[in-house]
């Protein structure tokens, strides 16, 4: 039992001033969390019981599914992230340090490396496989600008799972049953979700799905078709667009378009020299970027930004991605700024890529690099040539739904879950192979399934929540059963510690407010703060032999007998 009289907490009527979403707000204002510095927070009691129920039920739905529990330490040895190459590719993302003889280590921020290497010191036979194991443990990265509290931390605690087989038809099977083991766990947490199509990033892989919370204040954008139900993240939505035909286009044309750097100028002034019909989505927009410090240029129509997050995500292999600065510039004399075109790209030792909505045959008007002059009919594979296709614009409501072609919604989400069909990257690069039946040595194929573990507690308090507290699911709250007693008699305190005795006794979570100095008032806005399903009143109906029961998500009150009281919480809780 939680009493409210000796329990380590003290509740904030004013909001922190760094908080920028509700969950940050309310889980320190309810004295669930406390910030130590950017990006790392303490649990305290309240807030530490809700986290290891979220672990309890991940791990439940993990070990039904079949899947063992193993642990690791925080602390990793260099040497297995090197043969990986992912002591570089992670950059300044890994927290790197040394012991007092000089070894290098780092805080893992994932890892496949020590699965991989224990299943290889463990087995070598098909007959040892399929095998799925997972961990429970604290992760650490660096994160550039960590904010939304415990949304995006440099200190989490994550679920990380992987799968091993032999054959790319098992992996597939163990990625359909840690799928149907997510189902059911964000399923039980109480959480709205949605399934999306990912892209591996820097995991590596083929097939990838992320599991999204919908959320106004998250950080990830995912596309959905209400039509045909196709959900994709922003950074894995497929644009379809058929080649054009060209053969009738004119020759390309330079023209005196002098004092238009930008899209809006360039446009008003063809519009006004041929008589209309040009727009931004008629221009071809040139976006110089460094990809790990090699010039590329990619290709976006001019109504369109480039989305560097999404553009990344689909450039395997690099690691930054930056916009060209004055330096570099320097370097490309034959780049003329405000009037680049693709056309002498090639000739510069620039590599194009450009987003598919600047498919094969399509025809723009463009920088001539040239100062004060743009090119139009300048035609995709006649006029200039792409090194490759890449998803890079900024994807916008209303764009076609790459299966039926229905205008797409977007919306944002806190990302809770992502699976991946890592393959035979790891297996490969740390040497993991087992014997086959007929003796002959296979590299392991794997899968990795993570779960967001302390991000999950402010993703359902994100969902939840309302305007005057927390307001949890019944199997995540720290009590499920929040008895207040007020007044100053005694009998409303003795009611209320035998109704919690009961209640106790059917394996009923209960947190007692046993304050005897705490106003009604503020004993109220507490449980309402803090957030357990269903509030019980011991106070002014008791004269009628009577206790008022209040279900904190609804706000619907009920008074019943008290010898009726637990059989009315156990028939609302279940």
């Amino acid at each position: 039992m939680l009493r409210m009289s000796t329990l380590f907490l003290r509740t904030l009527r004013d909001d922190p001033a760094d908080a920028e979403v509700a969950s940050h707000r309310l889980l320190v204002r309810a004295g669930y969390i406390r910030r130590i510095a950017a990006g790392i927070y303490s649990w305290l009691p309240l807030g530490y019981i809700t986290l290891r129920n979220i672990e309890r039920i991940v791990r439940e739905e993990m070990d039904k599914a079949g899947f063992q529990e193993v642990h690791f330490p925080a602390m990793l040895p260099k040497e297995p992230y090197e043969q990986t190459n992912r002591w570089d590719e992670y950059g300044p993302d890994l927290f790197r340090l040394q012991d007092r003889k000089g070894g290098d280590y780092l805080l893992g921020p994932t890892h496949e490396e020590m699965f991989t290497l224990m299943v290889k010191g463990e087995y070598s036979s098909y007959k040892d496989l399929p095998l799925s194991l997972y961990q429970i443990q604290t992760k650490y990265r660096d994160e550039t600008r960590p904010r939304s509290g415990i949304i995006r931390g440099r200190e989490f605690v994550m679920k990380d799972s992987y799968s091993f087989d032999l054959t790319d038809e098992g992996l597939v099977e163990a990625y359909q049953k840690h799928r149907a083991a997510y189902i059911k766990t964000f399923d039980r947490l109480g959480m709205k979700y949605n399934i999306v199509s990912a892209v591996a990033g820097a995991m590596g892989g083929s097939s990838s799905e992320e599991f999204l919370a919908p959320c106004s204040t998250g950080e990830d954008t995912y596309v959905l078709c209400e039509k045909c139900g196709y959900a994709a993240n922003v950074e894995a939505m497929v644009t379809k667009v058929a080649p054009a035909d060209s053969s009738k286009v004119d020759a390309m044309e330079v023209m005196d378009t002098p004092n238009t750097p930008t899209i809006d100028s360039l446009v008003a002034l063809l519009n006004e020299r041929f008589s209309g019909g040009y727009t931004g989505a008629s221009t071809l927009k040139n976006v110089m970027l460094m990809a790990d410090e090699k010039a590329i240029s990619v290709l976006v129509p001019g109504d369109r930004e480039v989305d560097l997050k999404r553009l990344q995500a689909n450039l395997p292999g690099v690691s930054e991605l930056r916009i060209f600065e004055e330096e570099d510039f320097a370097k490309f004399k034959g780049l003329v700024k405000g009037y680049i075109g693709p056309q002498d790209a090639a000739k510069l030792g620039i590599t194009v890529y450009a987003d598919p909505r600047v498919a094969d045959g399509t025809s723009w008007v463009t920088g001539a690099n040239i100062k004060d002059k743009h090119a139009r009919n300048v035609v995709n594979g006649r006029d200039f040539t792409v090194s490759a296709y890449v998803e890079a614009a900024e994807i916008k409501k209303g764009d076609a739904c790459p299966e039926c072609q229905t205008p797409v919604i977007i919306d944002r989400a806190i990302e809770i879950g992502h699976i991946f069909q890592l393959g035979r990257k790891y297996a490969k690069a740390l040497n993991l192979t087992v014997l086959d039946k007929d003796g002959k040595s296979q590299v392991v194929t794997m899968g990795s399934y993570g779960i967001g573990v302390s991000r999950a507690v402010a993703a359902i308090a994100e969902q939840t929540h309302d305007e005057i507290g927390l307001s949890w699911p019944v199997e995540v709250a720290p009590a499920k059963v929040h008895i207040v007693a007020t007044g100053k008699e005694d009998l409303p305190f003795d009611t209320a510690e035998k109704l919690a005795l009961d209640l106790e006794a059917k394996s009923i979570s209960v947190m007692l407010d046993d304050r005897r100095d705490a106003s009604p008032g503020v004993k109220f806005k507490d449980a309402e703060l803090i957030g357990n399903p269903i509030i019980v009143v011991v106070g002014k109906a008791l004269a009628e032999g009577n206790v008022e029961i209040r279900v904190r998500r609804s706000g619907e009150k009920s008074e019943v007998k008290v010898e009726a009281a637990v059989a009315a919480i156990v028939a609302l809780l279940s």
